[in-house]
This record gives structure tokens, C-alpha cells and sequence, in this order.
């Protein structure tokens, strides 16, 4: 591959090109990863077809000439570092697959309205009884798309102040109400 003469000699436009083509890569990484774990092969895939050209890209630029030039190999490692941050905020963002959120509160508090409130936005509730050390225990399952945590969350604090909250990745759900 013939590189351009901007990317040949050490200069603004190089370190600029490095900088911000190694934290695009690695962003692009990070949602790929996360697509296959999620069991989204097919957009993983093709994702990685636009990660690899990147990686080759980025990376014969900064080995043509990295002998003579410390600094590109500086700037590749840092940029490397804040690839990882963004990318794992655009996943944030993206919120693709599922999860499962588990709520435990006291018997005795009031989890009727909450379980009311949460099916009339249109989230999947149901109630177990339990016990836990201190007594009897309401446990309501939740299983949503991430994208929708935020406003789960915010109806489960809004009513249940002492309430044991947890929410988990899952990768696959049969039946129910979710729709892929």
C-alpha cells in the first residue's frame, strides 16, 4: 500500500490521523464484542469488516516509520486507552440485547402499585413470594430490553426506598413478552 505523503513524515495531520482512526478502530472493537456476545453475529461480522480495514489502516501508518518517530506510537497507545472508554460508552448508548431485573422489598411494603404501575408501561412483572433473614420478602422479575433499565429504575426508586435491586445481562429468552 502506497501511503500518502501527509502520513509518511512526522506532522500535525499524522498524529491528528493516528490519533482519532486508533480511537474509531477500537470503538468499533468494543461494539463488535459486544454484538457476538449478545448473539448478534451477523451485524458482529460485519462490523468486523470495518474494524480490521481500520486496524490495517491505522496501524501500517504508524509501523511505517515508528523507528524514527516515538511519538506516533505514543499517541497510537493513548489513543488506544480512549478507544476502549468511548467504545464501551457508545454500547452504553446503543444499549443493545437484554436484561433481567430482580426486585426484593419487604412484604409488608406496598409493591402492588409499583407492579400496577410498571405492567401499565408496558413491562412484564412477575410477583414470588420469598424469605429472607429478616422476614417475608416480595421478589418481582422484570425482563426488559436494556434500552428500557433507565425507566424501570426510576419507577423502582421513585416507590421503594429499601428495596434490593439487581439487574443482569441475559443473552436469550423463550417466550414471554419481549419481542426481538
Amino acid at each position: 500500500m502506497h501511503l500518502p505523503e501527509f502520513l509518511k513524515a512526522p506532522s500535525m495531520w499524522l498524529y491528528l490521523f493516528v490519533f482519532f482512526g486508533k480511537i474509531l478502530e477500537v470503538a468499533v472493537s468494543t461494539v463488535r464484542i459486544v454484538l457476538i456476545n449478545r448473539g448478534e453475529r451477523v451485524k458482529g461480522s460485519i462490523t468486523g469488516f470495518f474494524e480490521v480495514s481500520l486496524w490495517l489502516i491505522v496501524t501500517g501508518t504508524v509501523l511505517a516509520g515508528f523507528q524514527e518517530d516515538l511519538l506516533r506510537c505514543l499517541i497510537f497507545a493513548v489513543a488506544f486507552a480512549l478507544g476502549n472508554y468511548v467504545g464501551s460508552w457508545i454500547e452504553a448508548k446503543l444499549a443493545f440485547g437484554l436484561c433481567s431485573i430482580q426486585v426484593i422489598v419487604n412484604k409488608d411494603e406496598e409493591s402492588d402499585g409499583l407492579v400496577q404501575a410498571l405492567r401499565d408501561k408496558g413491562f412484564a412483572v412477575t410477583l414470588l413470594e420469598g424469605e429472607g433473614k429478616a422476614g417475608k420478602r416480595e421478589i418481582l422479575l422484570l425482563h426488559l430490553k436494556r434500552k428500557s433499565i433507565p425507566v424501570a429504575m426510576s419507577m423502582i426508586k421513585g416507590r421503594l426506598d429499601n428495596a434490593v435491586i439487581t439487574v443482569n445481562d441475559i443473552r436469550t429468552i423463550n417466550g414471554g413478552y419481549i419481542k426481538k
